[in-house]
């Protein structure tokens, strides 16, 4: 069943005019920063497609955020870098890049809809966690396309200077392919230190 607005329907009967799906994508990478999106949308829009960004093709993801650009009113990204990743744990750095993708929306959002069970430290709106909401809330599946979409490109262009990694085709995930690589090479200046890398 794809996501809904049965999440967004009652904010907006409330008087929130826009909403900002926010998700994050990369936490369990070896390499490459933790890409975080907000996205919102007018009240009652939707985008045919919208889903999980983990359940969607490279190229179905691709065909659907062209419509999400074309929809949104407002699409905000933040990343953290890996040396934040490690100085930071990575689930903070996760948040960190959240509060930069709000950060980033223009106009501003009224209301944040978040995935997972937790905010940022002193969020400047009000918002709601929602476990899973990117399978529940349509405009937090939006925003999981966009983070996705955004990291993977981040790490394909990677790949051209370090090709070794296979990152076109892993984009920075712990495969087999990609431990062997650590192994044979070691580290580049974008794997995760802090994370196990053999």
């Amino acid at each position: 069943m794809p996501p809904t607005l049965e999440t967004e329907e009652p904010l907006w009967a409330e008087g929130y005019r826009r909403l900002a799906g926010v998700d994050e994508a990369g936490r369990g990478c070896l390499a490459g920063p933790v890409v975080a999106a907000a996205v919102i949308f007018p009240p009652g829009v939707t985008v045919g497609g919208v889903r999980d960004s983990k359940k969607l093709s490279a190229a179905r993801r691709q065909a659907v955020l062209a419509e999400i650009r074309a929809k949104a009113e407002a699409i905000g990204v933040g990343l953290c870098s890996p040396e934040e990743i490690d100085r930071l744990n990575i689930l903070w750095a996760a948040m960190e890049a959240m509060r930069r993708a709000v950060e980033a929306l223009i106009p501003a959002p009224d209301f944040l809809l978040i995935d997972g069970d937790r905010c940022f430290p002193d969020p400047p709106f009000p918002f709601r966690t929602l476990v899973r909401g990117d399978g529940r809330s349509h405009s937090i599946a939006a925003a999981s396309i966009v983070a996705k979409t955004t990291r993977d490109h981040f790490m394909r262009d990677l790949h051209e200077a370090h090709p070794e990694y296979g990152w076109d085709r892993n984009v920075g995930y712990p495969t087999r392919e990609h431990y062997a690589a650590l192994a044979a090479h070691g580290p580049t200046p974008y794997h995760r230190r802090s994370f196990r890398l053999s």
